[in-house]
């Protein structure tokens, strides 16, 4: 029998010196994953931005290289590393080896009045989590170089005069593998973040280098002249039904009564579109992910003033509920950046902040900003309003007619008398249960023989369904196919409204199936009728491909037959490589022309045995963002998009496509 350990006064340890981060990165940067080391580049980025915020240089310039080192230079003050009296040590080892040390904790002086980084974490956690890390300084005629392997300071500090006039800081590191599970930041993450930072910084700078496989540098470089407002008409383009609104505001208070009174700094850019939603929030030029007091106020501000409006110029007809923020959200372009001289961050990632005064005077500064832009421009407010009252109206008639729909597809019913031509199976074992989606009678035939009947049941498709991604509701559950597939299902449907989701009476619980199957034809057809179920699925019930129940049955496209036995190849380079590998052995090749051709035994070999046949598992890409822009991109309203696409990748599928 194991010693079981026992808990005692000397089981209480003191992490020390670079073990307090590289132990537990987690606590510092949120996470150990990518995610973390993702962060910990942000907090050398910040104290740059902190100096070119500060009038301190314009220009910032992030290379990252092939060996996964990262560099950032700033045109600052120089980050002071020599001996500072007053602490009676260098200020390199304050900077760099002492967590809770900096130079922006007092907020009574104009000394990094707004600032990025104010707890004295970044560059030592940062520091403690690389694998090696050097830092060049230029100030006060001299230059200035630290050399850091695994947290621990290497040779001192190096110091020597320069005739050079510039000053500033260049920070070279490798983040840690034995700190972070991932290093490999990719390039997205690198120039949305530079990008973002020039939306909040005017006029400043942001330069992205990259080094490629030839060993030189691809450049990008970002910079808005007049920040949020340029942004805003970017996103916008010409989707916008209203002019670019901007509006800048200074205030002071407390968060408590009891608390010392903090400077705050408002700005705000928005416009309206019929369809197009776009909100981001920055505080301090940290982009708040999760938003915090400054959504808030926009939420509040916008759902109040515009409900008012509506309210005191009789928008509303008799008995019609309020609006909801979802229904301005919908046509509503914003975005927000503001400064404090004092920040409560929900943690040290920055992804959220919740000042109870910058929620306050955020508020009260939106709500009057909107009142004086509603009286200035009385047609684009009525413009406004009339877009927000189609929006909730359009959101209760799709919600309603949901409810209906999916209180009758979720409703007990006999299946086979109920739905046309569906063929079930006997057992009623759901992790058993196979459903094939089918493309037509003829296929539906071929299916029903070559099935294992125990378990496996069928329903066709009748031609080319609608298009989920363009169709209204209304018009979806109009559809007698679509609605024959839901109730096979069993399960409801989920419809994304962005509205209460309670109201969804969606159950995974009451899914009849374990497999969903989509089983098309090998041609062009057949794979526009596999996208358009996969986009109804993706549309109605998102949650069947998150948790992996949907699949795609591979069916041959050639039958090649030598005396002695049968192949089947599934495209041209298996084609290809099965007649390599017969050589001269005699055979002949048919192309499959469809699953209703098919024999039952040849359907049950390549398609139906769960021993034999080839399914694809249909999962969402870890990043829900791509997933949405494929669907919308194959399928949505964005026509030039998808030539564009084509154009782009067109040739990487000639091979497929039937040319002859």
């Amino acid at each position: 029998m194991a010693n079981k350990k026992t808990y005692t006064n000397e089981s209480i340890e003191l992490l020390e010196g670079a073990d307090r981060v590289r132990l537990r990165p987690g606590v510092i940067f949120g996470s150990d994953g990518l995610e973390g080391c993702k962060h910990s580049v942000f907090e050398i980025l910040s104290n740059s931005i902190d100096e070119a915020r500060d009038g301190r240089g314009d220009r910032i310039i992030l290379t990252k290289f092939n060996d996964k080192s990262i560099e950032i230079e700033d045109f600052g003050a120089g980050c002071p590393v020599d001996f500072n009296k007053v602490q009676n040590r260098y200020n390199w080892e304050l900077v760099y080896c002492e967590l809770y040390a900096g130079g922006k904790y007092k907020q009574d002086g104009d000394n990094y009045e707004f600032s990025l980084g104010l707890n004295g974490l970044g560059a030592c956690a940062t520091q403690y989590a690389s694998e090696y890390m050097d830092v060049e300084v230029y100030r006060d005629g001299y230059k200035y170089n630290l050399h850091f392997e695994k947290g621990e300071n290497i040779g001192g500090l190096k110091k020597e005069p320069t005739t050079k006039k510039k000053t500033g800081t260049k920070t070279r590191w490798r983040p840690d593998l034995d700190v972070f599970t991932d290093i490999n930041i990719d390039n997205e993450y690198f120039e949305e973040t530079l990008k973002r930072q020039a939306v909040v910084n005017p006029n400043v700078q942001f330069v992205f280098r990259c080094q490629n496989e030839k060993g030189s540098f691809d450049e990008r470089i970002f910079v808005y002249e007049n920040g949020i407002e340029d942004y805003v008409k970017e996103i916008a383009g010409n989707a916008a039904i209203t002019s670019v609104q901007s509006g800048y505001a200074d205030r002071r208070g407390k968060d408590r009564a009891d608390k010392d009174e903090y400077k705050v700094k408002l700005g705000v850019s928005f416009t309206f579109t019929k369809s197009q939603s776009f909100m981001e929030y920055y505080h301090n030029s940290s982009f708040l992910e999760h938003g915090g007091s400054p959504a808030n106020a926009v939420r509040q501000a916008f759902t109040s003033q515009i409900d008012s409006y509506l309210k005191q110029n009789s928008k509303y007809t008799k008995n019609e509920k309020s609006i909801k923020f979802d229904d301005v959200k919908d046509s509503l372009i914003l975005v927000s950046n503001s400064f404090s001289t004092q920040t409560s961050y929900e943690n040290q990632t920055k992804k959220s902040i919740t000042n109870k005064f910058i929620y306050e005077c955020m508020t009260e500064f939106l709500k009057h900003t909107l009142e004086i832009y509603f009286i200035e421009n009385p047609d684009e407010a009525a413009r406004i309003c009339e877009q927000i009252l189609i929006n909730k109206r359009s959101r209760e008639k799709a919600e309603q007619t949901r409810i209906n729909v999916s209180k009758t597809l979720t409703a007990k019913i006999d299946l086979a008398n109920m739905v046309q031509k569906f063929v079930d199976c006997r057992t009623k074992d759901i992790a058993r249960r196979e459903l094939y989606i089918v493309e037509g009678d003829s296929a539906l035939g071929s299916v029903k023989l070559a099935r294992d009947a125990e378990f496996q049941a069928v329903i066709p498709v009748r031609g080319k369904i609608l298009n989920c991604l363009k169709a209204d509701y209304p018009k979806i559950f109009k559809s007698e196919i679509i609605t024959d597939l839901l109730k096979v299902l069993g399960c409801g449907v989920e419809v994304n409204t962005k509205s209460n989701k309670d109201l969804s009476s969606f159950k995974l619980e009451n899914l009849r199936w374990n497999k969903i199957v989509i089983c098309t034809d090998a041609d062009e057809d057949g794979f526009q009728i596999r996208t358009l179920i996969l986009a109804m699925l993706y549309r109605l019930t998102p949650t069947l491909i998150e948790k992996g129940y949907v699949y795609i049955a591979e069916s041959p496209l050639f039958e090649i037959t030598t005396k002695d036995k049968t192949y089947f190849a599934y495209d041209e380079k298996e084609k290809a490589e099965i007649l390599e590998m017969i050589g001269k052995t005699k055979y002949t090749l048919q192309r499959s022309k469809g699953l209703g051709e098919n024999e039952p035994d040849m359907m049950s070999l390549t398609t139906m045995n769960p021993e034999t046949r080839r399914l694809i598992q249909v999962l969402p890409h870890e990043e829900s963002e791509h997933t949405t822009y494929m669907f919308d991109m194959l399928l949505g309203n964005d026509l030039q998009g998808r030539k564009d696409f084509i154009s782009v990748n067109g040739h990487d599928y000639l091979d497929m496509a039937d040319i002859s």
